[in-house]
């Protein structure tokens, strides 16, 4: 289930590769650093919104589904869940109209933030439609339905900024492009509940499992949007467009390839625990995660070195130049939050024991907050650095502690060594390539790593990764030969 999530949501990885690339490149540009800036706060508040009222049944959706299929009850389960959902969605437009009725924000902070609430709505029912496709196994659907959403979200906000409408009008083009899909997908998805009834014993569970989920979460958001409201408090909104850019172009790049490998992981994961017990787990979670290793690792420290390029290529002229200081920290950032995210917490979420969720998340979201409010005062951009990059190490930690405890989950020690020694020497080789700037120099020093990297991970056979593909090419050619005669 996991290799054939993994082939399915490819192009789902690649058209979010493209348009997270295209957004920064596209965006950066038609929108001024104050409006960008206005945009990344308005986009945090969509975030916290979503995770705070409605991720947990999207969580519960996804968790579940296998479970209450085998004991026949998915009419149930769905009748539960959506009305649980539309419950949730009511308090919406309540906290939209005090936040924009109480909070001091500007008249564009406001218009923005007005775009965040009504399109999170749109957002997470999609979302939860995607989900059940995700766990019923429906992998082209499922991938379709987030392609849809991506790319047409990307292409309608920018028609409207490019019209005038501002920070708003990224979260337009999303909600827009979210209500169109439901048109499509929820009448089908609702007929899915028909027969079933509201079952108070399930959302009990659901709600047991889904609201430490959705708490950790929050946490996590408290974690990856802090430092971007405390530097609009202590310096200026020109500030957050600059950390905005460099974090989605560090961040974004590796989350692409994590929501990937989370997208075929997770199903298979819960899969194997159901239908075969911890045996089964332990074998999918150890090819799960030496697969992750390889493939996520020389992508952090590669974005590391070529931060600088990638920005003057990437960003606008107006926010490169900070941009490229930014991008290592926020690579080093990123790949302790995807591994931490998408495989260490999933211990929690197979045990079933969500509440040691937001004790794992307490801490680092916790030291955050303290270490922006210490460092970003004294040291502006660079504290709100030092203080993402340390809290996740923090988190990560944190989470292979505590993660023992509810689901023991392998670790793939020889993968990540063996492909820590490639990416020193991935490093050491595109270091000693002369800085040039721009385009040439990002695709010399991208292909030459990229190239030195492959070259040793075949050569130590890391994760069995030689084996595979003399496997492969056996199979496709020995059933070619097999053909003619």
């Amino acid at each position: 289930m996991f290799w054939r999530g993994v082939l399915g949501y490819l192009p789902v990885n690649i058209a979010q590769g493209v348009v997270g690339l295209l957004t920064i490149v596209l965006f950066t540009r038609v929108l001024t650093p104050e409006q960008y800036g206005v945009y990344a706060l308005a986009f945090s508040a969509l975030s916290l919104t979503q995770t705070i009222l409605l991720t947990w049944t999207e969580a519960s959706m996804a968790r579940f589904h296998a479970r209450q299929d085998e004991d026949g009850r998915l009419p149930d389960h769905f009748a539960t869940l959506y009305r649980l959902w539309f419950a949730l969605a009511l308090v919406v437009p309540v906290a939209a109209a005090l936040v924009l009725r109480f909070a001091p924000l500007s008249a564009p902070l406001k218009v923005a933030v007005a775009a965040a609430f009504a399109a999170v709505v749109v957002k997470s029912l999609t979302k939860l439609s995607q989900e059940r496709r995700r766990a019923a196994g429906e992998v082209s659907s499922a991938a379709l339905l987030d392609i849809v959403q991506t790319v047409g979200g990307f292409l309608l906000g920018l028609v409207l900024a490019l019209v005038g409408l501002g920070g708003a009008a990224p979260l337009l083009g999303m909600g827009a492009i979210s209500l169109l899909c439901l048109v499509f997908v929820l009448p089908a998805d609702l007929r899915r509940a028909q027969g079933g009834r509201y079952d108070p014993a399930m959302a009990k569970a659901y709600a047991a499992y889904g609201l430490p989920v959705a708490l950790s979460l929050i946490l996590a958001l408290v974690l990856s949007t802090t430092d971007r409201f405390l530097l609009a408090a202590f310096l200026n909104e020109q500030a957050v467009g600059v950390y905005h850019a460099s974090y989605s172009l560090g961040s974004r790049t590796l989350d692409v390839v994590f929501i990937w490998l989370g997208m075929a992981g997770g199903p298979a994961m819960v899969a194997a625990l159901e239908r075969g017990g911890h045996t089964a787990l332990k074998d999918a979670a150890q090819e799960q995660a030496s697969f992750m290793v390889l493939l996520t690792l020389p992508a952090a420290v590669g974005l590391a070195l070529v931060g600088r390029p990638l920005a003057q290529v990437m960003v606008g002229a107006e926010l490169s130049a900070g941009a490229g200081a930014v991008v290592p920290w926020i690579a080093l950032a990123g790949w302790l939050s995807g591994v931490t995210t998408y495989y260490l917490l999933q211990a929690f979420t197979l045990g079933k024991r969500t509440m040691m969720l937001i004790a794992c998340m307490a801490i680092p979201a916790g030291a955050n907050v303290a270490l922006n409010l210490l460092l970003i005062p004294r040291f502006g951009l660079d504290g709100a650095l030092w203080s993402t990059a340390a809290s996740y190490g923090i988190g990560a930690i944190g989470a292979a502690i505590l993660g023992r405890r509810a689901c023991r989950l392998p670790v793939p020690w020889s993968s990540l060594l063996k492909a820590g020694l490639a990416c020193a020497l991935m490093a050491a080789a595109v270091l000693a390539t002369p800085a040039f700037g721009g385009v040439a120099e990002l695709i010399v020093k991208a292909s030459l790593g990229a190239l030195v990297y492959g070259l040793v991970v075949l050569g130590l056979d890391a994760g069995g990764l030689r084996g595979r593909l003399t496997e492969i090419v056996q199979r496709r050619f020995g059933t070619a030969s097999e053909g003619p005669a």
